[in-house]
C-alpha cells in the first residue's frame, strides 16, 4: 500500500511544481522559481519508489492523467482560465482513460 502513498506524493508535488511555473512569472520569482525544482525533484523520487511495486504504464498514466486535470481545474479555479464543455469533456475523458487503465492492470496479455 506504501506504493500508492509514493504515487499520491509523486502527484500532488508535480501538481505544486507545474503550478509554481505559473507562479514564478518566467523566473523572475526566485521562491517560486526554486520551488519548481525542488517539487519535481521530489515528485520524481516518489515517482520512482511507486514504480517498484506498480506497473510503469499504470503509474505514469495515473501520474500523468491525475496531475493534468488537477493542473487543469487549478488553472480554472486560481488563474481564472478559461472554461468550456469542450474542456470539461475532455478532463473527463481523462480521469476515465486513468480509470480504465487503472482497472486493465494486470488483465493484459505479457
Amino acid at each position: 500500500m506504501q506504493h500508492w502513498l509514493y504515487l499520491s506524493v509523486a502527484i500532488v508535488m508535480e501538481v505544486a511544481g507545474t503550478t509554481s511555473m505559473k507562479l514564478s512569472q518566467g523566473f523572475a520569482n526566485p521562491i517560486a522559481s526554486t520551488a519548481i525544482f525542488a517539487c519535481y525533484g521530489i515528485s520524481f523520487w516518489a515517482l520512482t519508489h511507486a514504480l517498484t511495486r506498480i506497473e510503469v504504464g499504470i503509474a505514469y498514466a495515473i501520474w500523468a492523467g491525475v496531475g493534468t486535470a488537477l493542473i487543469a481545474v487549478i488553472g480554472i479555479v486560481f488563474f481564472r482560465e478559461g472554461v468550456s464543455l469542450l474542456k470539461l469533456v475532455s478532463l473527463g475523458a481523462i480521469v476515465l482513460g486513468v480509470v480504465g487503465l487503472n482497472l486493465a492492470q494486470g488483465s493484459l496479455v505479457r
